[in-house]
Order: C-alpha cells, then structure tokens, then sequence
C-alpha cells in the first residue's frame, strides 16, 4: 500500500493538469493545484475540500512561484510530487514568428519550469526525496514544420530536465519528462499562431493534414501512466504517452543515425590532426 502524496501541479484548469489533479485526488492524495484562472477549479475544491489547495499563478513570475511553492509546503509540510505542466503553444513558420510573441512562450514553457523547478529543490533536498515531472511533447523529440517556438521550447525543456536529473539525483529525488503524443485536452484550441505569409500554406496544409483523428488518445488514460511513474522505485527519465509516439519516435532516430553514419567520414575529419 503506498502512502498518500502531496502533489504541486501548475496548469490545472484544463487539459492534462486538470486530469491528474483530480485523479491525484481521486487516489487519496493531496493536491496543491495552480492556475491562472482558479474558478475553474471551484468543483474540486467543494468536492474534495481540504486535499486540494488552490492558488492562482502565473508561472512566468518567479517570484509568484516561489512564493507558491512556499505556501504549498506549509500547508501540508512536505512534496512528493512536482508537475510542471503550464504552458501553450504558439506555432507558425520561422519567418512568420513575430518577436515578442516568441519571448513570451519561452517565458511561460521553458522559464515557468525553470522557476518551479528552482523553487521546490531546496525543499526536496531537505527531504532527500521528491519527484519531479516537466511536460515536454511529441515535439521535445520532433520537431515539425510550422511548430514555431513550441517545439523548441519543449527541446529546451527536455535538456533541462536530462541535467537536472542527473544533478539531482544523488538527493533522492527523480526526475521524468513526460511526452505525450496526440490528445483530445482541447490543445490546439488554445494554440496562438503569428500572422501567416502564405508562401508556407502548403506546408501548413501538409501538416494539418497529417493528423489524423485515430491518432487523438483519451487524456484519462494517461493518470494511470502517471501514476506507475510516481509510485516506481526506479521512474523512468522519459515517459512516453500515447501509442502511437514512440513509433514515430524510432523513424526519427533510425533517419538520425543513418544521417550520421552517412556524414561520419566528413565528421571524423573535422577534428583535425593530433597533437603530439
């Protein structure tokens, strides 16, 4: 029987982060859930009453966050669990991306994680235990014509959460990146997209086009995922979600390896000749 966990989730009012905090709930665990617009939560509040706290955030104001993560440890004393859900996409060709739009979903998906993250280590460092998942995507690992700064946002925070998981993890505390394939959350509803130059519709056709609706999961499948994750001796650094990605994930590779294979020769030569 594993024990009851305190959960710090942002991005709870939709989507994934609304999924698990409630399943989190559903299990008997205790959530300190973040949000910007907490009146979506005023169900789970009246539902589950003192297991979930809910305070407002917007992740892009580090000292919000800290400030945050204070309140949720003296409230409940501790945190297992961390889950840096919060953020949006905001895609459109290269040349289409407009500057401070850009700036602007960098500071809530790749900032917003770097600040939760700094804020809840010394805690679990003090408890020599925790665990912390960041939310990257199907474009943490490919990244796609027209995807714009979120696939490079969700690069970004897969490379960070690789170090921080190998810095921390002499302190007990675990590390996993979540990245989940195509599901119905209402994603692309919300996706923010730059003023388009029509020499990319092609493309963009293209791309639209190639999702397909076999390809869309049930985002509440995804809880039981999380949970084999949070209650494992020995989590996963990458955790997949959905089953169609990681197929999609070995094309990537295999085209990967054979471009280096291809190009190795050319490489080899580039360190130049050894020194004596």
């Amino acid at each position: 029987m594993k024990s009851s966990k305190v959960w710090f989730i942002t991005g709870t009012s939709s989507g994934f982060g609304r999924v698990w905090t409630e399943a989190a709930l559903k299990r008997g665990d205790k959530v300190v859930a973040t949000a910007r617009h907490v009146g979506e939560l005023d169900e789970l509040v009246k539902v589950y009453g003192e297991a979930i706290v809910v305070l407002p955030l917007d992740v892009t104001d580090r000292e919000a966050v800290f400030g945050a993560v204070a309140h949720a440890h003296r409230q409940f004393g501790r945190l297992d669990v961390i889950v840096s859900n919060a953020g949006y996409g905001y895609m459109g060709a290269i040349e289409e991306l407009e500057p401070e739009q850009a700036k602007a979903s960098f500071d809530t998906n790749v900032f917003g994680t770097l600040w939760v993250i700094q804020a809840v280590l010394p805690i679990l460092r003090a408890q020599g235990s925790g665990h912390i998942f960041t939310v990257s995507s199907i474009g943490g690992v490919i990244a796609f014509p027209t995807g714009g700064t979120y696939t490079a946002t969700k690069f970004a925070v897969e490379a960070m959460s690789e170090a921080l998981a190998a810095e921390v993890a002499s302190f007990g505390i675990k590390v996993t990146v979540l990245e989940p394939g195509h599901f119905t959350t209402g994603f692309r509803s919300a996706v923010q997209s730059p003023p388009a130059i029509t020499a990319y519709d092609l493309v963009r056709r293209a791309i639209r086009s190639s999702f397909k609706p076999e390809d869309f999961g049930d985002p509440a499948a995804t809880a039981a995922a999380i949970f084999e994750a949070v209650d494992a001796d020995e989590p996963p650094l990458r955790l997949v979600l959905g089953s169609t990605t990681i197929a999609k994930f070995r094309a990537v590779y295999q085209a990967r390896l054979s471009n280096w294979d291809k190009w190795e020769a050319v490489s080899n030569a580039a360190q130049g000749a050894r020194q004596a």
